[in-house]
């Protein structure tokens, strides 16, 4: 754009060329008229001069555009677009702002800082994801998250094409597109493909990466990665290809460059034991690695980079062998460098030694015949038609041959990489769509430009002519959707040159028909492209040389040197050489060279396996052998057009990269390369095309907003906002062609909107003058006054001093004598003082030390005196040391000689025939004594088989003889007698055990004296111990009052400070805890579910209905005491503790399990029967006396006091039952060496021994007890009474004093059981008058085969445990082998990986502890609870005792059993406690959890489920049915937890049952019975406490349930609120007319538009919160948790707008600031109204508060740097500099900061520890608080609406 459309007036500023500066900046300073032959100018450094014009060509100079534009985020938002505004803008944004990315349409300019910048870590990812390309500053990741969508919406493949030369920082942007890819579409499944594809980034950077003089980390190859997703947008894989590697880097480097990282990263690790093999040594010794000088970068650790390589081969799957022998290859080659080639005399042979130590190692590593190697590297063969000719090379051409092999190895390495990397990242899985990453080299021109330039040079033509026709499609198509005229730009069309390269006859062409010369030459080919291209306007022949021809690119004029072309493009390699390498003994050597006259295309290029969709139009043709072989020029040709057809199929997105200076030094800008580079990369032509056209554009409502200032009064107030900015434009702008009205936008000439930023500029100028003049005019007249009073007061003050000061002066006079008299006298006293203190301490001194020399005299004697002492005690004990020594010596020698000897006797005697003789004369003894006694045996034998049939005989005869007794004597009705006699009988051994009970119980008196005094002791220690606390409070008391009070105040601020943090962040380890287990459980039910899907059949069999999923996935254990519930606890450690190996306990569990049912059984029947025996007492006790009732009592007593300690024996069996099931639980999980094994099992072994010995007791009692039954049964009268009384057992049999429920089935049993008894009683009554011998020996009869049977149980049981325990053993041998294999796997991760994971596993093993201390202490306190119960129980038993002792009468026993049993039901009112069938629970929890509306109780009491929740809990508590309980809580928490599942998005109920479960945790808590919870519980309220239960672990349960409802109900309001947040904070006007919108470029906002849909305002904010509000109001949430949310809310909205304005630049400004401050307002203003104040959540706010107010601080002085210090304590250093960085003036009476306040705020703020980081987490959560909110509601008051469907609940 010319200076020929605006007005030359005065102080218009322009741009002239500067021979330095490229562009400098200028000013007019006197009118310009037409016709004159030059411009007066003043430069910026007040330097006057005159700038010459062209008046034939009417060249002027550039303007410059306003300062309000400099530093945008898009150069095309310039009024004024050329080439110097384009550089000043990228110059400001890059040194001033640090700004590295800038738009320029649809180009993203990046500029290499050489510094790294935290502008790359993953909050900011997740900052720019889901984002709009113009709502947020520019990035790599904007226009990688721009690919992304219009991947997604489209349905269009994508490409970014990221370009620049060397150094620019092409393959850094690359690297940071690809892991936003990897971050924002992760794999969707486990194979982790997105971090292969990063890591193949180290590995293409050590093989192909290399340093240059103008960068350390040059990429010497072109590369296109297509990542491939699918139909969600996951990456599934990816593909790579590669293109013109520079091979000839192999064996040369300049100077001050170096080879491929790789050969430095070995030889820097060649002291590793895996590579001695390779025998490799410094770098500094091989001459491929040598010849650039210097082999290390700074800052480069080459070894580390190795370690990293090899981690990234590992990563994707190339084998260690595969490895091993890259490493050989690559070492090869570097040996194949150091050749030692001898020339011989006539120079036209060499020779190789065959003790060349190089050689050999080259051979060695490759596996290749020495002597062939030998021979054919001095060697070549000619084929002719007759015969073969083999002949000698040249010196030359022996280091020719052998660096051309050294290229070939390494180019065909690294096409294997490719390929294989290519394979470790292809899938199987269909590819939806890619986005392709172009990593190429930009234009290249050296001194010396040779084949490798010219082929990037071409590249870089065919890129530019598409990037041309791609952005001159979206100009039209920007025209034609806006409707606007189109007429034809000419842009530059660089197609010639192309047709100058690739065309038929082209350079290319002419090269290789070169090629196929026999005797071809580069002076030859050259000679022929001067005869073809002379006449071509892009071709020029150089005038002083014939060896090299220029070719006009479109970016400037290359020189390129004829020599090597021809050598470069036919790439020879010897075939004899290869031939040798085909041979070679490793398999993947000599697969490099194999089918290479097929592969040779591909692999020249290295182009790898690629697989692209796009095919090419022209065919390949296959070479026909090898001398018609693609050159290097027609394969790169060839794979050009391919990725150009790729690249025409996709959406192109392009990253200029522009290297600032060429020394490396960051954040230093070269106008002179930045210029040229901006020329060869194409960004001035994006500039020229848009500038040809309108390249200002407006939308409508932002061009209303920011010019209406020019409108009228009339105007503004119309509605339709398009006819209003028609009528001002044709108003303002006079001519037509200046403007341009579209559907949506106004597009303006070049210049236009400069224009009326002018006329805007003085409209406010204007409006400026007449405000100061005002004000002014204001403000001196208030001066004035001023002045004026304040002169008469001065006056009156001045006067008064006058007379004070005479006054002062006299009594300071008078006061001066009195001191001088005090002070003299002070001074002579204190002289004296002195003087006798001084007299006084010399004295003190000299006389102790007198003393002190004859005490340390004395000292040295008395010393001296012991060392004698101890001298000759040691000489003494020497020497009788050393005597006994010496003597047992020569015993031991005198005794081993006296062994010898009789040793050597008894060896001879041995031998002896005569010492055999007697040995066999006692053998014979013995077997003739054996075999008398075999005889004697038999005899005997006989003999009792004939005394056994007489007794057989006799027994009959006896037994018939008894039969006809009994019946005589059951006619003599003696029965009566009889049973008197029995009776008396049992009433003595009753009266035997009342005096042991007597005696037990004196026993537990003297425990229970011993504890007494036990506790008054330890009462009397506590007394002394807290009276000694009192004394040091007292103390401490005293030191507080003497210290400051600031000071004391301020430190125990700082330690509550530091508590609350500490416990803040203990909640929030623990929270997320919470949060990490709730992802895993619902990452368990997704995956359960699944497999439930998959695996479902027929046959499926499912879990038990009673373990549920909390069960399964809670870390708590059941609180069931029964049998059942005991197992489920067993199941359920063993899946807590997560092994196998755990179950060998299983076995031992179920069979003891078993047995202590048995004795439950035997105890029930055992009660059944004394039951029966009690109410046949009744019968016979008529007749007796009253002591004969009042020992019947005491017999009764003594029993139900027996059958009471059976009870409590069998639960402490079950508790140690619990405590070995536990223990083996928790040993299986430790399996670290054989010594836990041997614990666990020894421990096993001991559980076992006390239980076998328990039960033996329990045996010898039951035994006992059956035995006084049988006696009792014998009293029956007639079998009539017989069957009443069964029917009475089997109807009412009950223990008076046991609270446990009779199953029916065992009830039956226990009645069969005395049927047998019964019978058998009979058939044994004939033994004696009674019947007692028969009862007791088949009594005996039936334990001992018990016995026997469970002794042969337990010996089975016991082989199977050890057996068990053996498999137990092998089983945790192989476990430990495989984490030995894992702990040598894990040695091969880098050290970060290593250390991460040992962090891991500490972190693991120190939860794992915690949780085990956790739980060991609650099982503590909860046995430390039932001790204090089970006492405080037999205290009041032995009172009941002592109390029955006292009663006689049978009546009042009997009326104290009823009243016992009405204790449990006399009340009749409702007591607030639902009862319900079991049947009935899954119905309960449907129609009161899972299908319940939170509207069907919206008007009744809040929270009504939680507390009909709880009272169906209290009446399972109060029938003491601990499984209903179990089953009823579990089935609570799982339905809660289906409920919030499906309704996962819903926030009224999220929050319905966030408030249910905290007012059920709260209902346990206030009635669990614990003091601390009922402080506030009335009468009524402590009558509905629990009784039987402690539900303290549920409690857990319920608080851990609580926090994963708080987190998913602030995940769904966060959700809702997120997408308001930026719109109504940033971009809406509160204050209308405030904000002042800036031209915009290529991409506008996305919320810029008035009538978006995505536009909210702060109302609509304060709308949605006041919704959450009342919703939680509404349904009883706790107001503390109400505080909690919000406060939260409130800082999800402060990060996210703090992170917005962090990374916008377009709202850092002054008005914005006023607009955040009123919106701020408003909230707080809101958290008043809603009496929300005290939440904290207005402290939330402050960082974003802090940043408005640093938009709106005066920035210019120091006294300001301080002040903005002090005031923004919340933001960080990196947050308020990126602020001053980006703060933009929206009009120009702002000033910018400038660079000097930048540097002086840094410089206050360098003392500060902030974090790095520099956006805020907004994904962070607080640690979350419920605390105990107890509520006032009675259980009896609350009523079931018949709208639940709750009927089957009954009221008790």
């Amino acid at each position: 754009m010319g200076f020929t459309t605006v007005r030359k007036v005065q102080y218009t500023r322009v741009w002239i060329p500067d021979p330095d500066e490229v562009w400098k900046s200028a000013e007019i300073i006197k009118d310009y008229k037409e016709g004159d032959k030059s411009l007066h100018l003043k430069l910026e450094d007040e330097t006057i001069c005159e700038y010459p014009i062209d008046l034939h060509g009417n060249e002027l100079p550039f303007l410059r555009n306003p300062d309000i534009l400099v530093g945008e985020n898009d150069l095309t938002a310039l009024s004024y677009l050329h080439e110097p505004a384009v550089l000043h803008n990228l110059k400001v944004r890059f040194l001033e702002s640090n700004h590295i990315y800038t738009y320029c349409g649809i180009v993203l300019v990046a500029i290499n800082p050489y510094e790294q910048l935290p502008i790359y870590e993953q909050d900011v990812i997740y900052a720019y994801s889901g984002q709009n390309m113009g709502d947020m500053d520019p990035h790599i990741f904007a226009v990688a998250e721009e690919a992304y969508k219009q991947m997604a919406r489209d349905e269009k493949n994508q490409s970014i094409i990221v370009s620049g030369e060397s150094g620019a920082g092409k393959t850094v942007s690359a690297k940071y597109a690809m892991r936003f890819f990897a971050t924002v579409g992760g794999s969707a499944s486990e194979t982790n493909i997105e971090a292969k594809v990063l890591a193949s980034s180290p590995i293409m950077e050590a093989i192909g990466n290399a340093k240059t003089t103008r960068n350390d980390n040059s990429s010497r190859f072109g590369k296109y990665i297509q990542i491939g997703f699918d139909k969600r947008y996951h990456i599934i894989g990816a593909n790579m290809r590669t293109y013109l590697l520079e091979k000839s880097r192999v064996v040369f480097q300049a100077e001050d460059e170096r080879n491929y990282h790789i050969f430095y990263q070995l030889c820097a690790s060649a002291s590793l034991p895996e590579f001695k093999d390779l025998a490799l040594t410094c770098a500094e010794d091989f001459f491929y690695a040598s010849q650039g000088g210097d082999a290390s970068i700074e800052g480069v650790d080459d070894a580390e980079d190795l370690e990293k390589t090899r981690h990234a081969f590992t990563l994707l799957g190339v084998k260690e062998s595969h490895q091993t022998t890259i490493f050989r290859i690559i070492a090869a080659i570097l040996h194949l460098g150091n050749l030692d080639i001898q020339a011989e005399r006539d120079g036209d042979a060499c020779s190789i030694s065959s003790t060349d130590e190089h050689l050999n190692t080259f051979c060695s590593l490759l596996g290749v015949e020495h002597s062939q190697m030998q021979h054919w590297l001095c060697h070549r063969k000619l084929v002719t038609t007759a015969e073969t000719y083999v002949k000698s090379m040249s010196l030359q051409q022996v280091l020719n041959a052998r660096d051309a092999l050294a290229k070939h190895i390494y180019a065909q390495l690294f096409n294997w990489i490719v390929q294989h990397i290519n394979k470790a990242l292809h899938t199987t899985v269909k590819q939806h769509s890619f986005i392709g990453v172009l990593d190429i080299y930009g234009f290249e021109t050296f001194e010396v430009n040779s084949f490798e330039q010219f082929c990037i040079n071409y590249a870089n033509e065919k890129l530019q002519q598409q990037f041309n026709s791609h952005v001159f499609k979206l100009e039209q198509e920007e025209y034609m959707k806006e409707e606007i005229p189109w007429t034809l730009i000419d842009f530059y069309d660089n197609q010639p040159c192309i047709d100058l390269i690739e065309a038929k006859l082209g350079i290319l062409d002419l090269l290789d028909e070169e090629c196929k010369v026999p005797k071809g030459t580069d002076h030859n080919w050259a000679q022929k492209l001067y005869d073809r291209h002379a006449g071509s306007q892009h071709f020029q022949k150089p005038r002083m040389s014939n060896s090299s021809f220029i070719v006009v690119h479109f970016a400037d004029k290359v020189e390129y040197q004829c020599e090597g072309f021809l050598e470069k493009n036919r790439d020879t390699v010897y075939e004899e050489q290869i031939n040798i390498l085909k041979a070679s003994k490793y398999q993947m050597v000599a697969d490099l060279f194999q089918d290479e006259k097929d592969s040779a295309p591909a692999a020249s290029v290295g182009k790898g396996t690629s697989k692209i969709s796009v095919r090419s139009a022209r065919p390949v043709v296959k070479a026909a052998n090898k001398e018609h072989k693609k050159t290097v020029g027609h394969q790169f040709r060839n794979s050009l057009h391919l990725l150009m057809e790729t690249l025409n199929a996709t959406t192109p997105h392009y990253v200029r990269c522009i290297k600032p200076n060429d020394e490396k030094l960051p954040f230093k800008f070269d106008p002179k390369r930045a210029v040229q580079q901006l020329r060869a990369c194409g960004v001035l032509e994006t500039i020229r095309i848009s500038a040809a056209g309108f390249p200002s554009r407006w939308s409508y409502h932002d061009f209303f907003n920011r010019y209406r200032v020019l409108m009228k009064k009339r105007d503004v107030s119309k509605n339709d906002k398009k006819q209003i900015c028609r009528a001002l434009l044709e108003d303002l702008i006079k001519d037509p062609d200046k403007f341009q009205f579209g559907r949506t936008k106004i597009f303006f000439r070049a210049g236009q909107v400069a224009y009326l930023e002018k006329l805007r500029a003085d409209k406010f100028r204007a409006a400026t003058i007449m405000i100061q003049k005002t004000v002014r005019g204001w403000l001196q007249r208030v001066k004035y006054q001023r002045l004026k009073r304040a002169a008469i007061v001065i006056q009156r003050y001045a006067r008064g001093h006058l007379a004070r000061r005479l006054a002062e002066h006299l009594r300071r006079t008078r006061a001066a004598i009195i001191f001088q008299k005090q002070y003299r006298m002070l001074r002579i006293r204190q002289a004296f003082q002195r003087i006798r203190s001084a007299t006084i301490t010399i004295q003190a001194f000299a006389r102790g030390m007198f003393v002190r020399r004859v005490y340390r005299k004395m000292l040295v004697e008395h010393k001296a005196t012991i060392l004698q002492k101890y001298v000759r005690a040691w000489l003494a004990r020497t020497r009788f040391l050393r005597i006994r020594r010496a003597t047992i010596v020569l015993q031991c020698y005198y005794r081993r000689m006296k062994a010898r000897q009789e040793l050597k006797a008894l060896k001879i005697e041995a031998r002896s025939a005569q010492h055999l003789k007697k040995l066999n004369i006692g053998m014979e003894n013995k077997v003739v004594q054996l075999q008398r006694k075999i005889d004697e045996q038999n005899k005997e034998y006989k003999l009792l088989n004939e005394q056994l049939s007489t007794l057989t005989s006799a027994h009959l005869s006896e037994v018939e003889k008894l039969k006809k007794e009994l019946e005589q004597y059951q006619q003599c009705h003696q029965g009566d007698g009889n049973q008197l006699v029995s009776l008396q009988e049992e009433m003595e051994s009753l009266r035997l055990e009342l005096e042991k009970a007597h005696g037990e119980r004196k026993v537990v008196e003297d425990s229970y004296v011993k504890e007494k005094d036990l506790l008054r002791k330890r009462i009397s220690d506590l007394e002394e111990e807290n009276a000694l606390l009192k004394r040091e409070k007292e103390e401490l008391n005293r030191r507080i009052l003497s210290q400051p009070q600031d000071e004391f105040a301020r430190n125990t601020g700082e330690e509550d400070l530091q508590m609350k943090k500490e416990l803040e962040e203990e909640r929030s380890r623990y929270q997320n805890l919470v949060k990490e287990y709730s992802r895993l459980e619902q990452r368990y039910d997704n995956l359960r579910d699944e497999i439930t899907i998959i695996k479902q059949a027929p046959g499926h069999r499912r879990n038990p209905s009673n373990q549920s999923s909390l069960e399964s996935d809670s870390n708590y254990p059941s609180i069931s005491t029964s049998e059942l519930g005991d197992t489920e606890d067993v199941i359920q450690q063993v899946e807590e503790a997560g092994m196998e190996k755990a179950a060998m306990d299983m076995t031992l569990f179920l069979k003891l399990q078993k047995r202590v049912r048995e004795l439950e059984q035997e105890r029930k029947k055992l009660q059944t029967q004394l039951e029966k025996k009690e109410q046949e007492g009744k019968k016979a006790q008529v007749i007796e006396t009253k002591m004969e009732m009042a020992s019947d009592h005491e017999d009764f007593a003594y029993n139900s006091l027996k059958r009471q300690e059976l009870e409590s024996e069998n639960k402490k069996l079950k508790n140690e039952l619990n405590e070995l099931r536990k223990a083996i639980a928790e040993r299986a999980t430790q399996n670290n060496s054989s010594n836990d094994i041997q614990d666990s099992y020894s421990l096993l072994l001991n559980q076992l021994k006390s239980a076998n010995e328990e039960l033996e007791v329990r045996k010898e009692e039951v035994l006992i007890l059956r035995t006084q039954i049988m006696k009792a049964a014998q009293q029956k009268e007639t079998g009539k009474n017989m069957v009443i009384e069964r029917a009475s057992i089997n109807t009412h049999a009950s223990w008076p004093n046991s609270d446990k429920h009779v199953d029916q089935e065992d009830a039956i049993e226990a009645y069969q059981g005395m049927c047998e008894t019964n019978r058998k009683t009979e058939d044994w009554g004939y033994l004696n008058e009674d019947g007692e011998l028969g009862l007791a020996y088949q009594g005996l009869k039936q334990v001992a085969r018990l016995l026997e049977a469970q002794l042969q149980d337990q010996r089975r049981e016991h082989e199977e445990e050890v057996e068990t325990l053996k498999n137990q053993v092998e089983a945790m041998k192989e476990e430990m082998e495989k984490q030995q294999q894992a702990f040598l796997q894990t040695l091969q991760l880098s050290p970060e990986a290593q250390v991460e994971f040992g962090l891991q596993q500490e972190i693991t093993r120190l939860t794992n502890e915690n949780l085990d201390l956790k739980e060991l202490l609650e099982k503590l306190e909860k046995n430390e609870k039932k001790l204090k119960k089970q006492l405080k129980i037999y205290m009041k038993k032995v009172q009941d005792f002592e109390a029955s002792q006292a009663t006689v009468q049978m009546e009042r026993r009997r009326h104290e059993l009823n009243r016992q049993v009405a204790v449990q039901r006399k009340e009749k009112d409702f007591q607030g406690m639902l009862e319900y069938y079991k049947e009935d629970e899954p119905l309960l929890v449907r129609n009161l959890i899972t299908d319940l509306k939170p509207q069907t109780v919206s008007a009744t009491v809040p929270c009504l489920p939680a507390y009909i929740l709880y009272m169906c809990i209290r009446h399972a508590d109060y029938i003491n049915d601990d499984q209903k309980v179990h089953s009823l809580l579990t089935s609570t928490i799982n339905g809660i937890k289906k409920v919030l599942k499906k309704h996962n998005e819903d926030f009224q109920m999220t929050s319905f049952w966030l408030a249910n479960t905290c007012r059920l945790l709260h209902c346990l808590k206030q009635y669990s019975g614990d003091a601390g919870f009922m402080t506030q519980n009335t009468a009524k309220q402590n009558e509905h406490c629990l009784k039987n239960f402690d539900l303290t672990e549920y409690r857990q349960v319920l608080s851990d349930l609580s926090i994963q409802i708080y987190q998913q109900l602030i995940k769904i309001a966060e959700g809702i609120l997120q997408p308001m947040i930026v719109s109504a904070m940033l971009e809406n006007e509160s204050i209308q007319g405030l904000s002042g919108v800036k031209p915009m470029g290529y991409r506008n906002r996305s919320s810029s538009l008035a009538d978006s849909d995505s536009s909210y305002n702060l109302d609509a904010v304060i709308r949605q919160m006041n919704v959450f509000y009342n919703i939680m109001c509404d349904q009883g949430l706790d107001p503390e948790i109400i505080q909690q949310v919000f406060k939260q809310l409130f800082y999800m909205i402060n990060a996210v707008t703090l992170n917005n304005l962090l990374l916008r630049k377009d709202v850092c400004s002054w008005s914005t600031g006023m607009q955040l401050r009123f919106n701020i307002s408003q909230l707080e203003e809101w958290l008043r109204g809603k009496n929300l104040q005290q939440s904290g959540a207005a402290q939330t706010l402050e960082p974003l508060i802090q940043a408005a107010q640093l938009l709106q601080l005066k920035k210019k002085t120091s006294e300001d740097a301080e002040a903005i210090c002090s005031l923004c304590t919340s933001l960080t250093t990196q947050q308020i500099v990126k602020i001053l960085n980006l703060y933009t003036p929206v009009n120009e009476f702002e000033e910018r900061v400038t660079v000097a306040f930048i540097r002086n705020i840094q410089a206050h703020l360098q003392e500060r520890n902030d974090p790095p980081q520099l956006l805020l987490d907004f994904k962070y959560m607080f640690p979350v608080l419920f605390p105990f909110n107890p509520s006032s509601i009675t259980m009896d008051s609350i009523h079931l609406p018949a709208s639940l469907n709750l009927e089957f609940l009954n009221k008790v």
